[in-house]
């Protein structure tokens, strides 16, 4: 499979329609260089990265802007289904792109090529409904009133690294329906699957200037989030960047910021629960995708009861985990590597911390040596006894497939360990008795609270955020067009009968 990087993408058009040259990444700011996770000897491309785009990216999505607001809905609905129909001429193609730039295994990578174009069909039928212009009518005597929903502006879209065609195109979608236009800043670790997001559009045939596309590192973002011309900013990542993209834009109220954050999110398992189905929803919430969605089950706090028939099922089939290249394999695979090298350490980094400060081991964590060199890790599991606020393994994200269990008695006892972390994600309870469930919904610190259900896999056609540190109180899915437009309210006078004749305390 070939990667052809071809630049930034603004007035219509790639600054390098043919594949950037060997010029172009001389001459270039800065240069990135992208090795597959799974072949670290396979190089996918080379980035130029040309700060000098960045007046003329922005300069088009303003100029698209005055365009596409004027355009009606049934249009802009006519274009996101043009743009369906290309993504799905080209999604084997994305599928295989989104494989070896992030590593997940081509399974799961079909999964979120499949998931582009379906998200189109969820956009139209459910987010439409949010944001129709509503007339109420004798809102005072004699008028009536109006809410009215207009577009911000340019959008910045700022998309992550593990999920880089889907997350990003939920927040792409939800603007452009509402007549913003949009720039889309991906991870500089998948440009290339977020470029193929960016051709369908430009073969949807939207006017020039709507759509826009700049690469780049935190240093790119940093030069655009201060831009007066920048109404809407949307970011999914990790607390720390959100914290930095909030405070790059301080005080100028003019901007609307939305972020996805990150999650150190728990599931609680009592004791009457289905224990084969608990697992197999844990195997997924805590390695899939090698443990790297927002999502991911990091804790799971388990009935004293069953703890230690759970605890040993449990490792027995996190033990039947397979994992490999994520194309290039014998017998599909759950897992591939981590990203990269940095994600690597990081994550061995995180489990040292933890078995410093108490966490046992029940299932060592090894670097695998495939047939072909790359980032692979197994599935490791922790238990922590003492599962305190002050402990760092209780409250820092860990990227990477890993799961400690806690215990507790009493399901107050277990709704406080939930509560314990800074972060208020994704939580499930595995119970049968509902009102241990309504107990969790209630008491629990989070935007996703799961019964019977583990904290991956979310629905599109509900909310999809988080609480504390997880968040900023602008949920994405189908809440994700509620922060693409400021809403206006109107009063309309038509009747004579009441219209003001005269103002008490005038002199004739």
């Amino acid at each position: 499979m070939q990667f052809t990087l071809r630049g930034d993408y603004f007035n219509g058009e790639f600054s390098s329609k043919d594949g950037l040259s060997a010029k172009d990444i001389k001459d270039s700011a800065e240069k990135i260089t992208k090795f597959c996770p799974g072949n670290t000897e396979q190089k996918l491309w080379d980035a130029a990265i040309n700060y000098k785009n960045i007046d003329a990216v922005i300069e088009s999505a303003e100029d698209g802007f005055k365009k596409w607001r004027t355009t009606s809905l049934e249009q802009r609905v006519d274009y996101l289904k043009k743009f369906q129909t290309e993504v799905e001429l080209v999604k084997e193609h994305i599928a295989m792109a989104i494989a070896l730039e992030t590593g997940k295994p081509l399974w799961e990578a079909k999964t979120e090529a499949n998931a582009i174009s379906a998200k189109v069909n969820v956009t139209i039928a459910d987010s439409l409904k949010r944001i129709e212009n509503k007339k109420i009518e004798n809102v005072l005597p004699h008028i009536d009133g109006h809410i009215i929903y207009k577009p911000l502006g340019p959008c910045l879209v700022i998309g992550p690294y593990n999920f880089p065609c889907h997350l990003a195109n939920g927040q792409i979608l939800s603007a452009l329906l509402t007549g913003n236009s949009i720039i889309f800043k991906p991870s500089e670790k998948t440009m290339y699957s977020s470029q193929l997001l960016i051709e369908c559009l430009h073969k949807a045939g939207f006017p020039k200037g709507v759509i826009n596309f700049i690469n780049g590192t935190a240093h790119t973002t940093q030069k655009i989030l201060k831009h007066p011309s920048l109404k809407g900013i949307f970011f999914t990542g990790s607390y720390a960047v959100g914290k930095k993209i909030l405070e790059a834009v301080g005080t100028d109220l003019t901007k609307l910021v939305a972020l996805e954050l990150g999650g150190k999110n728990s599931t609680i398992i009592h004791h009457d629960t289905h224990i084969e189905h608990a697992i197999t929803e844990l195997l997924r919430a805590c390695f899939l995708s090698t443990g790297q969605r927002c999502t991911s089950t990091s804790t799971i706090i388990i009935h004293k009861k069953i703890e230690q028939e759970f605890i040993e099922k449990f490792k027995q089939a996190t033990q039947k985990i397979r994992v490999d290249h994520p194309t290039e394999f014998k017998q599909t695979p759950f897992m591939g590597p981590l990203i990269d090298e940095y994600a690597l350490n990081k994550y061995n980094q995180s489990l040292e911390m933890g078995e410093k400060n108490g966490a046992e081991v029940i299932l060592e964590n090894k670097q695998l040596n495939l047939a072909m060199p790359g980032h692979y890790i197994s599935p490791s599991i922790h238990y922590l006894e003492h599962f305190e606020k002050t402990n760092p393994f209780t409250q820092e994200e860990i990227f990477g497939p890993n799961c400690t269990f806690t215990s507790y008695t009493e399901i107050e006892e277990a709704i406080q360990k939930v509560n314990i972390t800074d972060y208020g994600l994704a939580a499930s309870v595995f119970t049968e008795q509902k009102d241990i469930y309504q107990l969790c919904l209630r008491d629990i610190d989070a935007g996703i609270i799961n019964l019977n259900r583990s904290t991956v896999g979310a629905s599109s056609r509900l909310p999809f955020g988080g609480v504390k540190n997880s968040g900023n109180h602008h949920p994405a899915a189908v809440s994700m067009v509620d922060h693409t437009v400021s809403m206006i309210s109107s009063l309309e006078t038509l009747d004579n009968n009441s219209r003001i004749s005269d103002v008490t305390g005038l002199n004739p």
